[in-house]
């Protein structure tokens, strides 16, 4: 039973960082210890979010493997280990939690038996799954990170953190299919696996166990392989209902199925320098691989097996399932092969047809619908604006009622008033004519001595006039004459003084 280190998003326990086992501060992007189980030492970008929990798992003072778990979801998002290696069977479940999930401030470094942690650990349960989580259900933890290809002697894998939940036989099929993808695909193909890089997650769907623990819509393993010169990266998928196999993506197929379309591996893992031809016997594996669970499906529905013989047999090497299947059962799956390909191409055509015109469908009645939406949208408004101008306008007629009294009354009011001014004017007439009559002998008789005042001053100013000219003509002939004579005598008088 060992330790286990797990890192948090809480940034309010950031300060406890430095000591073993601490929360990490949301900004941390790497595992601390366990970056190690990442290729480049980085863990997939894009899969972190609210709620997520990092963790370090840790046993007998060494890092196993690291796990992002989901505190909403109460299932792993992904676990990420490398150089796995099959460990012997047999071991007893036992399965254990992290104590300081649900309790942040708990002293416990370590993960602990269910049952003991039940009165040293506050709110259990409250952000991780249980045991009693599964009981009388249909489901039971299936580890996404398997024990047979722990190292560890299983200790660290039955950690509820590393559980989804997973029916009997899927977690049969689950077992094999990881067991024979690495001992006979990903490991020899990477020199021994000392440079391969593995991350196994879950992607949720809409059903829950029991409403707590969120029951996967499909699991999914990244394998990146670093040798130098000679690496490769592939992706896997396979959906919980009972009927699907394993199927193989490239990396980049796999991060568009996922949540937030995340990079599993920086670089893609070294993409410019990948090793075609390993893939291509990886994936020629692969489709024996597929093959051999078709082969066991097809045993299972012509004749049930036990679940221990079934659960034995999907644990053990697959060696010895090859050893114990038939020379017939193998010339059967040989046979039935090419047949069975056939038929998933025509599935595929069929299924790629459907959803074409399913999605026209839906393109053509989302347009009719927008068209719809958007008449009755107009409509509406046009509705409401009528109604608007009708409210208005009766709204209106009272005040207009009361602007026309008033004008009415204004133009009754003028109307009496010019019919006023026009009695006055005429009930006026005589009586100025009266006074202009009777005021007409004082005015004529005052203005008699003005009159003559005035001829008197007439005739005055005219006699003056005429004397004055009479003076003023004779005062000038006189004077011309005296001028006249004047120059005559000087003249007379300069002559005579030259003949003296």
């Amino acid at each position: 039973m060992g330790p286990a280190r797990w890192l948090a998003l809480s940034s309010l326990l950031a300060l406890g960082a430095l000591l073993e086992g601490r929360l990490v501060g949301e900004g941390d992007a790497g595992f601390g210890e366990c970056d190690q189980f990442f290729y480049a030492e980085t863990p997939p970008a894009g899969l972190a979010a609210e709620g997520h929990v990092k963790i370090c798992q840790r046993s007998e003072g060494t890092q196993r493997f690291a796990t992002l778990y989901s505190t909403r979801d109460r299932i792993p998002v992904y676990s990420a280990f490398r150089a796995p290696r099959l460990a012997p069977g047999g071991t007893e479940q036992r399965w254990l939690v992290e104590p300081q999930i649900d309790d942040p401030d708990s002293n416990l470094e370590e993960v602990i038996n269910e049952a003991d942690a039940i009165t040293s650990v506050k709110n259990l349960g409250s952000k991780q799954a249980l045991n009693t989580d599964y009981l009388d259900s249909d489901y039971q933890g299936g580890q996404l990170y398997p024990f047979s290809l722990s190292s560890d002697f299983h200790t660290a894998t039955f950690t509820l953190t590393n559980a989804v939940p997973m029916t009997l036989s899927f977690q049969e099929r689950w077992y094999m299919n990881l067991n024979s993808l690495m001992d006979r695909a990903l490991t020899p193909q990477c020199g021994g696996g000392d440079d391969l890089y593995i991350l196994t997650g879950a992607v949720p769907s809409d059903h829950n166990v029991k409403d707590k623990v969120t029951i996967p819509e499909y699991v999914w393993l990244a394998a990146c392989c670093a040798v130098p010169g000679g690496g490769w990266a592939m992706g896997f998928v396979k959906h919980t209902r009972d009927s699907d196999v394993i199927e193989d993506v490239m990396v980049k197929e796999l991060e568009k199925l996922l949540p937030f379309n995340p990079q599993l591996f920086q670089n893609n893992c070294g993409e410019k320098e990948q090793d075609t031809e390993k893939m291509k016997k990886i994936l020629e594996m692969v489709n024996q691989v597929q093959d051999e669970e078709r082969t066991v499906r097809s045993k299972e529905t012509s004749g049930p097996l036990s679940s221990t013989r079934s659960k034995k047999s999907a644990l053990l090497p697959p060696e010895a399932s090859e050893e114990r299947s038939s020379f017939l059962g193998k010339l059967i799956g040989f046979i039935a092969t090419p047949f069975i390909k056939l038929f998933q191409l025509i599935c595929y055509l069929v299924i790629g047809i459907l959803k074409s015109i399913v999605y026209f469908l839906w393109y053509v009645t989302k347009q009719v619908i927008n068209g719809i939406e958007s008449c009755l949208y107009r409509l509406g408004l046009a509705t409401i604006s009528y109604f608007l101008a009708i409210g208005e306008e009766l709204a209106s007629i009272p005040w207009k009622v009361l602007k026309v009294i008033a004008k009415i009354i204004r133009a009754i009011l003028r109307i009496l008033c010019c019919l006023l001014k026009a009695v006055c004017r005429i009930l006026g007439i005589p009586v100025r004519v009266l006074v202009d009559v009777a005021t007409f002998p004082v005015y004529t008789m005052g203005a008699v001595p003005v009159v003559c005042k005035d001829i008197a001053m007439g005739l005055g100013g005219t006699i003056s006039l005429l004397f004055d000219t009479a003076f003023g003509t004779m005062g000038g002939l006189f004077q011309v004459i005296f001028s006249v004579c004047k120059r005559i005598g000087y003249k007379v008088t300069f002559d005579n003084s030259g003949d003296l």
